[in-house]
């Protein structure tokens, strides 16, 4: 009963149960209904975007900072890794979109559809600032705070955090299903989105085999430095990957995680209690593979074609920055980086709704990419960790010290 309770109030039931709601009184509906419908979609959306440049301050900046007062040669390391898994991941999303995406015989739905009525009322809610100025005044305040060791404003920036969490999970959250639910309603009055369902259904099948190919990757690449067998490793994590399956959550699964790699041979003791916390909340491969190819999905269906390369080239890079700091909550990734599909793809409602749903239905999948993938990092500044040690060097040792 209690499975069955927390299966009917997680995140992606509420908003497949929206999507179907939506297409099934977006099928049926009237001018007078959809002009409802179509005023609380913009109402809604307005929240939404109003709330995106506080999300990335509310979470860029506290990273920063965070990394900062730790640094070190091993955290400087542990983040590039993570950085460029990320983004690693995003251009081969990238290479395979464009590879498998034109052979998928998706029908664009541009300039297709019956008109949506008039909203009743238009109420304005604009952004304190634009998405490329919260990204900039996030990167340039967290490093001004750790260089200037304020401690008053990295404490103010914690504090902020916390009230941006509280405003994603009780405001956002909460919205999204009703969101997405009008969004729907919306574009199956227009006849726009129906015989779409079976391509998304592909596409989400498909990048859960990308999954597996950037895990393999990546303890491919693990063994290759280490000198050692990744299967030593990677035997024992079937259960944190069946865990964030089932709890969509890295924090979650963060016990279950340390408990299978402290079951492997080859990865050292200190380098898991280090290893494994910290890319629990910075490495997000799986999340970014899913979110690139999905973009180019909902563009190519939505809009009638892929988005240019170069607008793809700065999402994946920026893309890497925004996974860092994202928020621990069901479909972080996707609700941290709204502004870059917005302001870098330029999706309207429409596509930014269509986005936030697929990338829930699959959630639960990019999450245990996610963390499965952290043994094969930690597998390899284990070896990065034993090679300083070999060298003479003692400031490993002190570095364990450091982290919080």
């Amino acid at each position: 009963m209690m499975m069955i309770k927390k299966i009917f109030g997680s995140l992606p039931f509420r908003l497949a149960l929206a999507l179907l709601v939506g297409i099934s009184g977006g099928l049926v509906a009237g001018a007078g209904v959809m002009q409802v419908v179509v005023t609380v979609q913009k109402l809604l959306s307005a929240i939404i975007m109003f709330t995106i440049p506080l999300i990335i301050i509310g979470f860029i900046a506290p990273s920063i900072t965070q990394l900062g007062s730790n640094a070190s040669r091993l955290l400087g390391i542990a983040l590039l890794l993570a950085y460029l898994s990320s983004v690693g991941a995003a251009f081969f999303s990238v290479a395979s979109g464009y590879a498998i995406l034109p052979h998928l015989n998706i029908v664009s739905d541009a300039g297709e559809g019956q008109a949506l009525p008039e909203v009743i009322f238009d109420l304005q809610i604009p952004p304190v600032m634009s998405v490329m100025s919260a990204l900039v005044f996030s990167v340039l305040i967290g490093i001004a705070a750790t260089w200037r060791r304020a401690k008053k404003v990295i404490a103010a920036l914690d504090e902020f955090q916390g009230m941006v969490i509280l405003i994603v999970t009780r405001v956002i959250i909460p919205i999204l299903p009703f969101f997405i639910a009008c969004t729907f309603c919306s574009l199956a009055y227009e006849g726009l989105i129906t015989r779409q369902l079976p391509v998304f259904l592909a596409v989400i099948l498909i990048v859960i085999v990308g999954h597996y190919l950037w895990m393999a990757l990546l303890y491919s690449l693990a063994a290759l430095y280490s000198k050692k067998n990744p299967f030593r490793v990677l035997r024992h994590y079937s259960p944190a990957y069946l865990t964030a399956v089932g709890t969509m959550s890295s924090a979650a699964t963060l016990p279950v995680a340390l408990e299978c790699a402290r079951k492997s041979d080859v990865l050292r003791r200190d380098m898991i209690d280090f290893g494994i916390p910290l890319f629990a909340n910075i490495h997000l491969c799986g999340s970014v593979l899913t979110e690139t190819f999905f973009v180019m999905t909902v563009s190519l269906t939505l809009y009638g074609s892929l988005p240019p390369l170069s607008s793809l080239i700065l999402f994946c890079v920026l893309l890497g920055i925004f996974a860092i700091g994202a928020p621990g909550v069901p479909g972080g990734t996707v609700m941290a980086s709204l502004g870059l599909i917005v302001s870098v793809l330029g999706f309207d409602v429409a596509g930014t709704a269509l986005m936030l749903t697929i990338f829930a239905l699959q959630d639960s999948f990019g999450t245990a990419c996610n963390v499965t993938s952290d043994g094969a990092l930690t597998l390899m500044i284990s070896e990065y960790s034993n090679r300083i040690k070999n060298k003479g060097d003692g400031s490993t040792a002190g570095e364990k010290q450091n982290i919080p």
